[in-house]
């Protein structure tokens, strides 16, 4: 229990640096991804407001009985939420991993939405 504790308290700690210097603004909103086991989860979010500009999930995106917890699946969810934000009208945001590494899947999602029209 101890270990558990410990890990979570150094995954907070991670969060708290990334966090520290990026401010999600409407024009220029902040990107953030939640990565569970089997799906993953990507938002951006104008943090002056405290709203939610647009949202996107391998959840959401597929039916709910699907695997989401791949690449093919973070790829599909960079690039549909690059289309949905462009659709309204945002082109730049500031890209918050949060406490994960920027690798395989937060990596994949990353670039489908360079790829998809926004920049970061």
């Amino acid at each position: 229990m101890e270990h558990q504790k410990t890990k979570r308290m150094q995954q907070l700690r991670r969060r708290r640096h990334v966090r520290k210097g990026i401010v999600g603004t409407s024009e220029r909103p902040r990107l953030t991804v939640f990565r569970s086991s089997k799906h993953i989860y990507a938002q951006l979010i104008d943090d002056l407001k405290g709203i939610t500009l647009v949202a996107s999930s391998s959840r959401a995106k597929k039916g709910s009985g699907d695997y989401g917890g791949n690449v093919k699946a973070a790829t599909a969810v960079g690039d549909h939420l690059a289309k949905t934000a462009v659709t309204k009208g945002i082109t730049k945001a500031a890209f918050d991993r949060g406490h994960y590494r920027f690798h395989g899947r937060v990596k994949a999602l990353a670039e489908a939405a360079r790829k998809g029209g926004l920049q970061f």
